[in-house]
């Protein structure tokens, strides 16, 4: 019974044909384009990009977002040879099981939690914030108690006092969302190719008019200095973070990845996918691509027109809305346009990495490494709902009583460590598995997958002692669950069970 054990490609392929035949491979590379940046653009780029401006890096947040860019690229580059080649529900916990056994399998899968499930929260969170937005600026509401839409460790303080003035409960607009998709995908109502294409071109165009309405008001004096000498900015929880120089643009870069999060969705529609020697590796590399030029013009644009100090006051929710409003006179119409298009946008990107997540929880269940009741399938709908209802309490709980800045570097983290282990399964395969059978290659290996490692090691860098901390304390608990769980319910060191 040994925890390296691998999971043969045989099997693995296997496994595919019988519980996956139904899928039909209908998805073009356009297609794939448009699931990527649907999944991308989102509160990424609408939320963190002014949080990396105010906490690390001011207007040089651009240089992050290169830095962010450049790691998902070689990561994309070794996504696109192990998804082609192994077209398996699961994704890198898959590719990790293939390669380098069942312990560092259920680490990736453990770890990818923080990716799909803690993503999706932050996006939850994000959602709540504008659907605040949209009911006192849009409709001209009284907005939702600030005891009802954050969590209990978020406070206003009365600046001269220092008195606590509002105190949160409970998040209920982030757990609504949270819950409404949850039981939809239990449903299994999944978006048709054309609304994710519809919302995809809605979401786009939104981020082009804003850079190219907001090119005009732009003030040099914002971009002055573009990389701010190096200082420490303590945050309202009291953490501190690296401001300017080095260190704040590989902050900004572990914080702004986070926007860019979503693409390795693309490598799960493998399976579904006409030619996925060609069309993986334009989905995957083409998404990354459009969204990495829009997300520098976009944050060029925002840091230009609105403070740093703006970030960090009074536009710390819905910033890019507030900002709009501020700064861009006579084009209020379009904040208002932004806080409707986001709230849709949100609310697929939530759906797409609450699906992942249900894959890898299915997979993980199948093998035994998790219940395997998160294994089944729904008589009528034919959806793993048990794994749809766990991760609700989850992604729930998250949303609900956790604050967003602090659940999304913990997603950039744990995304970022996947990415490393994938990097790797790339190097291993190829040494491991000399003959098999691969529709699309990663050039340059061993040196792409190892500058995808140090790329992704130097941001997990930048995010701070304390979210290293908390990846730690969460693989610990993993480990914890594995040992005592995982282990001896295995099927694959245990067959007869």
């Amino acid at each position: 019974m040994s925890i390296w054990k691998r999971k043969p490609l045989a099997q693995l392929l296997d496994e595919a044909s019988e519980s996956e035949k139904g899928l039909k491979r209908t998805l073009t590379a356009w297609s794939l384009i448009a699931l990527g940046i649907g999944a991308i653009i989102g509160a990424g780029l609408f939320v963190r990009t002014a949080t990396a401006a105010a906490q690390n890096a001011g207007p040089s947040v651009t240089i992050g977002f290169i830095v962010a860019a450049i790691g998902c690229a070689l990561a994309g580059l070794c996504y696109a040879e192990l998804s082609s080649s192994i077209p398996i529900s699961g994704s890198a916990y898959t590719y990790t099981y293939a390669t380098m056994g069942e312990l560092l399998a259920w680490i990736i899968g453990w770890d990818l939690i923080l990716e799909y499930a803690v993503g999706a929260a932050t996006v939850g969170i994000a959602w709540s914030e504008y659907l605040n937005n949209l009911l006192v600026n849009v409709l001209h509401t009284s907005p939702i108690p600030y005891s009802l839409s954050h969590s209990p460790f978020q406070q206003i303080l009365d600046p001269t006092t220092n008195q606590v003035v509002e105190q949160g409960i409970i998040n209920l607009p982030a757990l609504f969302i949270v819950s409404v998709i949850s039981l939809l995908l239990i449903k299994g109502t999944q978006e048709s190719a054309f609304v994710n294409g519809l919302i995809v071109v809605v979401k786009t165009a939104i981020v082009i008019l804003i850079i190219v309405l907001g090119w005009q008001f732009i003030n040099p004096v914002n971009h002055t200095p573009y990389i701010p000498e190096s200082s420490i900015f303590t945050d309202e929880h009291g953490v501190g973070h690296s401001y300017g120089g080095i260190m704040g643009i590989l902050g900004a870069a572990g914080t702004v990845f986070f926007a860019f999060i979503g693409f390795d969705a693309v490598s799960t529609a493998a399976q579904e996918t006409k030619n996925p020697k060609r069309d993986m590796p334009i989905g995957i590399l083409g998404s990354l691509a459009i969204c990495t030029v829009l997300y520098i013009l976009f944050a060029h644009v925002l840091t230009g027109v609105a403070t740093v100090e703006d970030f960090r006051t009074g536009g710390k929710e819905a910033s890019v809305a507030f900002a709009i409003s501020k700064y861009m006179i006579g084009y209020e119409w379009l904040a208002q346009l932004v806080t409707v298009a986001i709230l849709a946008g949100f609310s697929s990107v939530i759906l797409v990495m609450l699906l992942g997540q249900s894959r890898v929880f299915y997979a993980m269940g199948k093998d035994g490494l998790l219940p395997r009741a998160f294994g089944d399938l729904h008589p009528k709908y034919k959806t793993p709902y048990k794994a749809n209802l766990a991760i609700l309490v989850i992604v729930g709980l998250f949303a609900a009583f956790i604050p967003g800045d602090i659940v999304g570097d913990m997603t950039s983290i744990g995304t970022l460590f996947a990415f490393i282990l994938v990097c790797i399964s790339v190097i291993v395969l190829r040494k491991t598995e000399p003959d098999m059978k691969r529709e699309f290659k990663t050039p340059l290996v061993p040196l792409v997958p190892i500058l995808g490692v140090l790329v992704c090691l130097a941001m997990i860098y930048g995010l701070g002692w304390t979210n290293w901390l908390r990846l730690g304390v969460w693989l610990a608990l993993g480990l914890m669950i594995y040992f005592f769980y995982g282990k001896k319910n295995s099927r694959l060191n245990h067959p007869d069970k």
